[in-house]
């Protein structure tokens, strides 16, 4: 994803837009809608991919009903009745395609059904093709499309409406009204109706319209974005094994590296080098270990971890022994390794219970985890994950480039919060920032400093 944009949507009244990078930080107060927003990029990849139709009440995430959702105006003022949202993203051509490389454009627009939020209306656009749906409930489904010849419409009622239903994947959806139509003798499709003066829809217009859909729909994101809660799980001093199925609290973390473990030690070689890395550079742990309490990989199992003390090798302690820190921080790390996981990453405050240090090397972390293919999008309090993000920019210690990161800056103003998109140049400083960004940290050096 390159940009979202949102509007009337908890406490983005008028239209926002932000960018997004391989590493995005979301930086701002306490209950500013950094959250929110990233509910919002799960949501949208749900829509757009087919995964599932979003619940919003869904955790990490629980935004509440439509009425929580909408953006109010305050007491005197009237609540939204709808809502808005979309994300740009750039997809490569695969290889027999003919629509090109280039900007897509998938925008949704939410209203109240009962007491939850649900999409009325979506659209898709890339250069001169787009597709624009309407599913408004108890009414006929509606399709627009167009090409740079013209612009077609069909309705569908009754069977055909009833095949589909607002929670079926887009893609197939529109397939389905794309393909399904039977040429006229002369090549054209009679169940479109031209427009404003439109030709009739001809199967070279069809053919870019169906790429269009296939393409935006099975090229980009596979798998559901992976979003972290705030806080993750209390490690236990013994597990038994159970099927690691992701969840945002981590629970399911000791499980997959017990069954990595057990059944592939190549792998799990590999994953314990990279997460040992990453436990020496944040000064965490040196070495983490499986101890099976039996012969099988069906018993009890504990997950230690070994601190160095020079050229000494501490004594191998059980992980709820560490301090908390190391406990809630694994998960994270842990599932950014993954071979298997998802890329786009949602991750609330990773730096939570880690010392400075600890923070800042999480920062490095993130810098060499993230790529155009693994977006890591974090919401976080830490100045010295911020900081070490931008050195390591500059330093070049990494592949990603100032291009590469996007620091969202959420500023509260009355009732409504505002997103800066700000950018790290070549010499690791914050551009485009306004006087309110540092503001709180001025103050507190200009009073400890007496001026």
């Amino acid at each position: 994803m390159d940009e979202i944009r949102l509007k009337n949507f908890r406490c983005f009244r008028d239209t926002q837009t932000a960018r997004l990078a391989p590493l995005t930080l979301l930086v701002g107060e306490n209950s500013t809608g950094k959250t929110s927003f990233l509910a919002m990029i799960r949501a949208l990849c749900d829509l757009a991919y087919g995964h599932r139709i979003p619940d919003f009440k869904e955790g990490p995430y629980d935004l509440g009903s439509f009425d929580e959702i909408a953006h109010h105006r305050g007491a005197r003022g009237a609540q939204a009745e709808s809502f808005e949202a979309g994300f740009s993203a750039t997809h490569p051509t695969e290889k027999g395609m003919t629509v090109e490389n280039g900007h897509y454009r998938f925008d949704v627009q939410f209203e109240e059904e009962g007491t939850i939020p649900v999409p009325v209306r979506k659209k898709l656009t890339h250069g001169e093709l787009w597709i624009d749906e309407s599913l408004k409930s108890g009414q006929p489904y509606v399709l627009w499309v167009g090409t740079r010849r013209g612009t077609w419409e069909r309705q569908d009622s009754g069977q055909e409406n009833a095949r589909f239903s607002v929670d079926d994947q887009m893609t197939y959806r529109l397939l389905f009204h794309l393909r399904e139509p039977t040429p006229k003798e002369d090549g054209q499709f009679a169940s479109f109706t031209p427009r404003f003066g439109s030709p009739d829809l001809g199967s070279e217009d069809r053919d870019l319209l169906v790429q269009l859909a296939a393409r935006f729909g099975f090229g980009f994101v596979r798998r559901r974005p992976f979003a972290s809660a705030p806080v993750r799980s209390r490690p236990h001093r013994t597990y038994d094994p159970s099927r690691p199925i992701p969840d945002p609290e981590g629970n399911y973390v000791p499980m997959y590296l017990a069954n990595v473990f057990f059944q592939d030690r190549d792998k799990w070689q590999a994953l314990k080098d990279r997460l040992e890395t990453f436990g020496r550079s944040a000064g965490l742990f040196d070495e983490i270990y499986i101890r099976a309490l039996g012969k099988k990989g069906s018993e009890p199992f504990q997950v230690q971890v070994r601190k160095f003390g020079g050229r000494l090798k501490g004594p191998r302690r059980n992980l709820i022994d560490m301090g908390y820190g190391v406990s809630q921080v694994l998960p994270v790390v842990t599932e950014l390794l993954r071979h298997d996981t998802a890329s786009i990453f949602l991750l609330q405050q990773p730096e939570v219970h880690l010392h400075p240090s600890a923070a800042a090397a999480l920062g490095s972390f993130f810098c060499q985890v993230a790529s155009p293919d693994r977006q890591v999008v974090v919401e976080t309090h830490s100045d010295h994950l911020i900081d070490r993000v931008r050195m390591d920019i500059r330093d070049g210690t990494s592949a990603l480039k100032p291009e590469d990161v996007s620091i969202l800056f959420f500023e509260r103003g009355n009732l409504e919060v505002r997103v800066h998109s700000l950018r790290i140049d070549g010499e690791g400083n914050v551009v485009g920032a306004p006087d309110t960004y540092r503001r709180f940290f001025m103050e507190e050096t200009a009073r400890d400093l007496r001026l």
